[in-house]
């Protein structure tokens, strides 16, 4: 039987086609694989085929987004029944009020929403608007936290031991930050209320608010811990700061989000990925005070904010589908397939010796290749040859016909099944197994 990267010849020739027209051949640096990516054919339920026909149960689920997999019946007929009736207005339409309406009555801590292309945006504008109703420059962030593709939420996304310094420094993610970017962006570590009461007590009346992802996936995907959370939003709303909650991923851990989980009541939440039922969106929402920066009803607004296909009628109704979909049934059965997943792949580890923790909540684990206490990003670190483990995991899943990200993150649908996730930890289990001889 062939392997990756012998198993993807199609793959292969579309990579070197498309290296002539783009940068590297990609056009997403999250999807690269070295030394080439597998290119989608199509998707079904749990399942992914690639060019060469290889079949996958799709683990990542288009880096958490498609919550119910793919060719959701429901979104599916959304979509075809909004297509011949036009997908974008310079006009708005009934949907985007509908999908508001649904977010409200799901989120206790939202009164209004606007919507945006993608969680990146959301989180941009979440930021601006946190300086517009403050008046002040500084954000507070995590440090290794991912919150999208914009300067300000990029700092420190991937400091090292070379550059992260005693107390986190404001590192730059890309080349070129400039350095008013770093001034204005104050990093703590992740689950330290002490770290971040410092922080308050030194720069407090220069910060608009303090972003925060209750389970950050880039951050090792380590929940909060309630009693940091709760201190969090306290030490914030006494200097008048905001809060920002991230559920850009993590709304999908619960009919609520993490913030029903944990039961905080932040400023403002940036939404996306799975709001859209598979097409691009983002939502910017909160309470109405905050949100009225965005309000062009008595002429300029604060804080303008426009987008030629934001609310657009199709990623309305596909995403209205999709989160009618996701009941609190739904939930129950995500979170039994993510607790079969994380329990069985932690006893693999120990069944075959290896170093290793599984972390996560509901339908999102990651496995980390270390037996270190882990606490935030830099516990979970990884060393050169936990860089290649995870490599070996990875690239051995795929041949065993289940599609991960590289870096150990899996994100689940409810399109998988009981005996789905037996299959996946069949695979994980002989993986490991592999990586041991």
């Amino acid at each position: 039987m062939s392997t990756y990267p012998d198993s993807v010849p199609g793959s292969r020739d579309l990579f070197a086609r498309a290296r002539k027209v783009m940068p590297g051949g990609n056009t997403r640096t999250t999807v690269y694989i070295d030394p080439f990516p597998i290119y989608a054919a199509r998707g079904e339920g749990c399942r992914v085929w690639d060019v060469d026909g290889n079949v996958y149960y799709d683990c990542i689920n288009n880096f958490t987004a498609m919550i119910h997999g793919y060719a959701q019946p429901e979104a599916v007929a959304a979509v075809a029944d909004q297509l011949p009736l036009g997908t974008a207005f310079g006009a708005p339409t009934l949907s985007e009020i509908e999908l508001a309406e649904l977010l409200v009555d799901r989120l206790p801590s939202v009164e209004h929403v606007r919507f945006a292309n993608s969680g990146t945006e959301a989180v941009m504008m979440a930021i601006k608007a946190a300086r517009a109703f403050t008046g002040r420059p500084k954000i507070v962030k995590i440090e290794g936290a991912y919150h999208g593709s914009y300067d300000f939420a990029e700092v420190s996304l991937d400091s090292s031991p070379s550059n992260w310094g005693d107390i986190p420094a404001s590192t730059a993610y890309a080349k070129g930050t400039p350095e008013g970017v770093l001034k204005d962006v104050v990093v703590v570590p992740f689950n330290d209320i002490e770290a971040l009461a410092a922080v308050f007590r030194a720069w407090g009346s220069e910060i608009a608010a303090v972003l925060i992802d209750p389970m950050p996936n880039r951050a090792g995907l380590i929940p909060a811990r309630q009693d940091y959370l709760d201190g969090l939003v306290k030490t914030a709303h006494a200097a008048g700061s905001l809060v920002i909650f991230d559920e850009v991923i993590s709304f999908r851990l619960g009919y609520s989000g993490a913030q029903g989980l944990w039961g905080i009541t932040p400023d403002l939440t940036a939404l996306g990925k799975i709001i859209g039922g598979g097409f691009p969106v983002g939502a910017i929402a909160g309470r109405s005070d905050v949100m009225a920066v965005f309000d062009p009803t008595g002429g300029k607004p604060a804080l303008p904010h426009g987008g030629t296909f934001t609310a657009n009628p199709v990623t309305m109704r596909a995403g209205i589908a999709a989160m009618t979909a996701l009941t609190p049934e739904a939930f129950k059965h995500l979170d039994e397939i993510g607790d079969t997943l994380r329990q069985g792949t932690s006893e693999a580890l120990k069944k075959h010796g290896l170093p290793g923790v599984c972390v996560g909540l509901g339908s999102l684990f990651k496995l980390h290749f270390t037996d270190n206490p882990i606490t935030d990003y830099r516990s979970v670190y990884p060393t050169a040859a936990e860089r290649k483990m995870l490599d070996q995991f990875h690239k051995g899943l795929l041949n065993r016909g289940v599609l991960s990200a590289s870096y150990g993150l899996f994100a689940l649908s409810t399109s998988m099944e009981a005996a789905d996730a037996d299959k996946i930890l069949a695979a994980i289990d002989e993986t490991l197994g592999a990586i041991v001889r």
